[in-house]
């Protein structure tokens, strides 16, 4: 019974349920109300001769797709899992006007980002944006992937945050999704770029992780002490005790 399922499952996520989920995202989204903090920095950026890499929480995806998907928030290249629910996904962000790179810190990490640094190579107005805590996480704990964007594509990293108390967490979540309710008000903070030279030593690209990091994450507390979000758990989750992902040497 349950292998029956199977195949009615998969054409549910890849034909049926995507369409829907556009069509409610696009109206849910198209209530929110924007208050962007520094968007000149952006917008200049955007207008240069540089690829941007945008840097965000996982958790906080959920209120920045509808925010980039606007034409005039420039063209983004997003990273989806290669899952099944990667399958729903990355058909609800093509229809939202993404360019897709399939693969995750678990799976395909390496070939997605070969996609994405290629694709900004190949398309000089082409933005990327990706999780700083990857597909699986631990939360809040950064990864390599925006800097080895940044790196391989001569591209400057920005941080994003953004934060609203109109909002349900998924509690059940390891990233504790934050989803706005519709018409929720919506803050978005754009930070200052970070450099991320190439050639650096071991040392100095972890020096450069933990800015990214230590940046990302008191942007979040400002914004979400000013919105009156309110969490029972911590921007960071408690270190796993490993060092962070470091993905496979993408080869370009």
């Amino acid at each position: 019974m349950s292998g029956n399922r199977k195949p009615i499952r998969a054409f549910l996520l890849r034909r049926v349920f995507p369409p829907i989920a556009l069509w409610i995202y696009r109206r849910w989204g198209g209530s929110w109300r924007y208050v962007i903090e520094n968007e000149e920095v952006l917008t200049r950026l955007l207008r240069g001769p540089r690829p941007v890499v945008g840097a965000f929480l996982h958790g906080r995806t959920f209120q920045l797709l509808y925010y980039f998907s606007r034409p005039e928030h420039g063209r983004w290249i997003l990273m989806c899992s290669q899952s099944r629910d990667g399958d729903f996904m990355a058909q609800v962000e093509e229809g939202l006007g993404f360019r897709v790179a399939r693969g995750s810190s678990g799976k395909g990490g390496a070939r997605a980002l070969v996609q994405m640094i290629k694709g900004q190579r190949e398309d000089p107005g082409l933005g990327s944006c990706l999780a700083i805590d990857g597909s699986r996480g631990p939360r809040g704990i950064a990864q390599f992937g925006t800097l080895t964007l940044a790196q391989k594509t001569g591209g400057v990293l920005v941080p994003v945050a953004a934060s609203t108390a109109e909002a349900w967490i998924c509690g059940r979540c390891w990233d504790r999704n934050v989803m706005p309710k519709p018409y929720a008000r919506i803050r978005i903070l754009i930070g200052e770029p970070i450099e991320v030279p190439p050639g650096l030593d071991a040392s100095a690209l972890e020096a450069t992780r933990a800015l990214l990091e230590q940046r990302l994450l008191a942007m979040h507390a400002e914004l979400d002490a000013r919105t009156g979000f309110r969490d029972s758990q911590p921007l960071r989750a408690p270190d796993a005790g490993g060092p962070p992902l470091v993905p496979d040497s993408p080869t370009t």
